[in-house]
């Protein structure tokens, strides 16, 4: 590139681009802690409130971590049968429901019986407490007591397959199960299915609903989880001196993807614009980072490449950073590694440090914060940022959203395996951009 572009000279780029190659965010759909639905999330999330509980849905206390990120007083789709219901897992449910928000947000109808639409959704774990349940009751009763429909509930790809045949997408549909990469992932895929001409639009995303008592035992045995039971809304600190570990979360994210020129020709209102992704592996360890973020800095590099920008453009980073003593560093130490000298002028911020990780939902759910700061110019802040690591010295955007008009961003996901993703997201000011929301005003529609 001979003419390094800033963010605004990006956006000027992106404008002279044909629409046909340009991939827009219309619909959004969310399920978390801190609010079930696009409005209630954000505002929260603005607000710097947190959504880590108690637990209270089994003996978690046997456990040394009691704490998570719940989505308390849930309610499954009520367009969906009750029997179909008890059939389908939690983390299924959960894509009905922010699937659901996603299309009605976009002005698309429930059916849409289109082989042009498609599903590309990221889990980790799929229907993990199913499993739990069903193996509990075949040590109980036998295996002969078990039900019949177990097979065609728990496995990762169900998800994207109740969203295809409620919603009728007839086309392309894949599941990405690559740990806590795999929503920003999916995302990032179903948008190079839009550019590749296999689809016109996508619903893309993450779920997860995998808190149950094998994976606190699991995350508990490996030493993972915060320990901080008895202040729960200030266990999750990024890049704090006293972080302890991460904080569980369930819920789930998901966006409509559509073609510029088809959106456009709809009468759609655009939220944000997928500018690029990149995805890599550490190669080192199937837990810890690799110190030298060596895969993190592929992951963002492939992502700039992707969207054919360079550092420079970069006016604000979400951070994976899940409160990990080892993690939040060598995130640090990627992002300095790939900004150069802007690294310490960039904004980066932490939305796990209020909801939490939510595994193959994280990505998701971070990238639609990270959308949401670009429209409404808002940064979302990292709460619980009281005594920062001398390791990780940027501006983490501490304990207050901040209000900054930005252009591109970055949304970094890193997980289990060394899988790594990062989308490019930029702001959208062309036909048919939605205004700015505010804490009590419109959904920006």
């Amino acid at each position: 590139m001979s003419d390094p572009l800033d963010g605004r000279g990006v956006l000027a780029r992106q404008a002279a681009l044909p629409p046909d190659r340009r991939v827009v965010v219309t619909g959004i759909g969310v399920v978390t802690s801190l609010g079930q639905n696009l409005q209630q999330f954000w505002s929260n999330l603005r607000a710097g409130r947190s959504g880590v509980t108690a637990v209270d849905r089994f003996n978690a206390r046997a456990y040394p971590t009691w704490i998570a990120s719940y989505v308390n007083d849930y309610a499954p789709p009520e367009f969906v049968d009750g029997r179909e219901l008890r059939r389908m897992a939690r983390f299924s449910q959960f894509a009905l429901s922010a699937g659901y928000q996603a299309l009605a947000d976009a002005g698309l109808g429930h059916a849409l019986e289109d082989p042009r639409a498609g599903v590309c959704m990221g889990t980790a774990v799929g229907g993990l407490d199913v499993t739990e349940e069903t193996v509990d009751l075949m040590r109980a009763r036998g295996g002969m007591r078990i039900s019949p429909f177990y097979i065609v509930t728990s496995p990762c790809n169900m998800a994207a397959f109740h969203l295809a045949a409620e919603f009728r997408l007839l086309g392309y549909n894949n599941t990405c199960v690559t740990a806590c990469a795999a929503g920003t992932q999916a995302i990032g895929e179903a948008a190079q299915v839009i550019l590749r001409g296999d689809a016109d639009t996508m619903l893309a995303g993450g779920t997860e609903a995998g808190l149950c008592e094998l994976s606190v035992a699991a995350f508990s045995v490996g030493k993972a989880f915060s320990r901080r039971n008895d202040e729960p809304e200030r266990a999750s600190r990024p890049f704090d001196i006293d972080r302890d570990g991460f904080v569980g979360g369930e819920g789930a994210g998901l966006v409509v993807l559509e073609r510029l020129d088809l959106a456009r020709a709809r009468g759609a209102r655009i939220h944000a614009e997928v500018l690029g992704y990149g995805a890599s592996n550490d190669a080192f360890h199937r837990i810890a980072p690799d110190p030298s973020a060596a895969g993190a800095v592929r992951a963002m590099r492939a992502a700039l490449h992707s969207a054919g920008i360079g550092p420079e453009a970069v006016d604000y980073i979400n951070a994976h950073a899940t409160s990990t003593p080892l993690g939040d560093i060598a995130e640090t130490l990627a992002i300095k590694q790939v900004l150069g000298e802007r690294a310490r002028t960039v904004p980066v911020s932490a939305t796990k440090s209020m909801i939490g990780h939510l595994f193959g939902a994280a990505g998701a759910v971070e990238g639609i914060a990270t959308m949401m700061a670009l429209r409404d110019g808002v940064l979302p802040p990292t709460i619980n940022l009281e005594t920062p690591d001398p390791e990780c010295d940027l501006d983490y955007v501490p304990n207050r959203s901040r209000e900054v008009e930005i252009a591109v961003a970055l949304s970094n996901s890193f997980g289990l395996g060394g899988q790594n993703a990062v989308g490019v997201f930029g702001r959208y000011d062309g036909e048919g951009a939605r205004g700015r929301s505010f804490e009590h005003g419109t959904d920006g529609a």
